[in-house]
């Protein structure tokens, strides 16, 4: 009889990764380059500098280096909080009745509830590193907006925050803790910036989205002395700073002889999804794995199963480089739904690429649904999830439902990237039977397909 595997599979301290792990290093087709938006050639690292800070900007540009040193100081700060827990869902498989095996990778054990503290932190180091003195961001459901705050708190920072307004509306406790961690929030759209000032003036009613925080917070770097912008997703060298879950994943399955059939995460910019999947990707695209890999998105904001693959704008003012991924266009506006870490138009430019060749599969799915999920989970599994990462614990009950019927034993592994506890309006929402579904038309999609830049694939 084999050895029952534990419930948690541990990783020690000194097995945490010492390197990022570079997906792009790996793919023989890669991404198609960043473009200038003035001169439509790509992007070159000077082009970036006003902007991002030049260890990032480096790390977004290499597509070639597969192993990139994680420094000792961030490690350190790491340590607080690494490695993260991969538990195995026994009472969830138990209570499905379902012969899969099914694993979750925990990343709520810090302050700021989610995965994003991996690449705040990083990104607070090279800053300060830099000789920087302030930074600025945007944040939808706050976890990102979290992360950074405690993040430049420790590297002694400030940190303004634009946070997408019917978020600040719908979550007043993260801005508490945003604000307690001595960062300065900001709802967007906001009258503080020419941006922010503009798309009030076209929908003064509007609840904001990412790409208009994201607009406000460049257009504020790049007018402040000492000062940088920073992302929590899309672009690729947030993706690397997030491969410390894969890479923990894998070597904590690989020590207790796991193999995953199916790996799921929720998909908004992409960066979550990116990092669990880059070590195990790496495998399938050396034809070593037939691993299938899902990702799950808001039936309200499908950037993957109904958006285009397009150069377009990462910001609602079309003021950043474009990116070839999948789009709804800069202009879309998703609805208010609770999921606001996944309201963003495009998705990364890495996992889009992944997707257009066939390796990630995509489904999108209404909240009510992900919230049937969440709640199923944190009555059987003890924890209360995030609204985002409710959309992979759907997809993975779905696929261990569907071993039930076949009768194959899968291994299912997802990624629970957040907890729940600065949500609990969506809770109300959802137990009070006053939660909605939206799912855009093809009308109002069009909307925004038709804001989309007319720029050639080999420009």
């Amino acid at each position: 009889m084999s050895k029952k595997i534990p419930t948690r599979l541990y990783l020690a301290e000194d097995e945490m990764p010492k390197n990022w792990f570079n997906l792009r290093a790996c793919m023989a087709q890669k991404p198609d380059p960043i473009l200038h938006p003035g001169t439509l050639k790509p992007a070159v690292a000077e082009d970036l500098y006003p902007v991002f800070c030049k260890e990032c900007v480096k790390q977004e540009l290499d597509d070639t280096t597969l192993l990139i040193p994680i420094p000792e100081g961030l490690q350190e700060f790491y340590r607080a909080y690494r490695p993260a827990p991969l538990i195995r869902a026994y009472f969830l498989e138990k209570a499905l009745g379902t012969p899969a095996e099914i694993y979750y990778k925990f990343e709520g054990t810090n302050t700021s509830g989610s995965h994003k503290l991996n690449s705040a932190a990083a990104q607070a180091y090279y800053a300060k590193e830099e000789g920087l003195t302030s930074l600025t961001t945007e944040t939808g459901a706050g976890q990102w907006g979290s992360a950074m705050a405690m993040a430049c708190a420790f590297f002694g920072l400030d940190l303004k925050v634009y946070m997408v307004k019917v978020s600040s509306q719908q979550k007043p406790y993260r801005r508490a803790l945003i604000e307690t961690y001595g960062a300065h929030l900001i709802p967007s759209p906001s009258d503080t910036t020419e941006s922010g000032r503009a798309i009030l003036a076209q929908n003064p009613e509007t609840g904001g989205s990412l790409g208009c925080a994201i607009s406000e917070a460049i257009e504020t770097a790049v007018k402040t002395d000492k000062c940088r912008y920073v992302l929590g997703s899309v672009l690729n060298h947030v993706l690397l700073h997030q491969s410390v879950i894969g890479q923990e994943t894998k070597l904590a399955m690989d020590k207790y002889g796991v193999k995953p059939d199916i790996i799921i995460g929720c998909a908004g910019g992409g960066s979550n999804l990116g990092g669990l999947i880059a070590p195990f990707m790496s495998d399938k695209l050396a034809g070593k794995s037939k691993t299938r890999f899902i990702a799950v998105e808001p039936a309200s904001c499908p950037s993957f199963t109904r958006g285009r693959y397009a150069y377009d704008f990462g910001d609602t003012a079309k003021t950043t480089p474009l990116l070839r991924m999948y789009t709804l266009g800069s202009g879309y506006i998703p609805s208010a739904n609770h999921a606001g870490g996944l309201r963003y138009h495009g998705m990364n430019s890495t996992l889009s690429k992944l997707y257009k060749d066939g390796y990630l599969e995509a489904r999108s799915v209404v909240q009510t649904d992900v919230f049937d999920a969440a709640v199923r989970f944190a009555k059987i599994e003890g924890i209360l999830p995030a609204p985002e990462s409710s959309h992979a614990i759907k997809a993975a009950i779905d696929e261990a439902l569907e071993c039930k019927k076949t009768g194959e034993k899968k291994t299912i592994l997802f990624g629970l990237t957040g907890t729940g506890y600065f949500d609990m309006s969506a809770y109300i929402s959802y137990n009070d039977k006053t939660m909605s579904d939206a799912v855009p038309t093809d009308a109002e999609l069009a909307k925004g397909f038709a804001g989309i830049p007319d720029i050639p694939a080999n420009k």
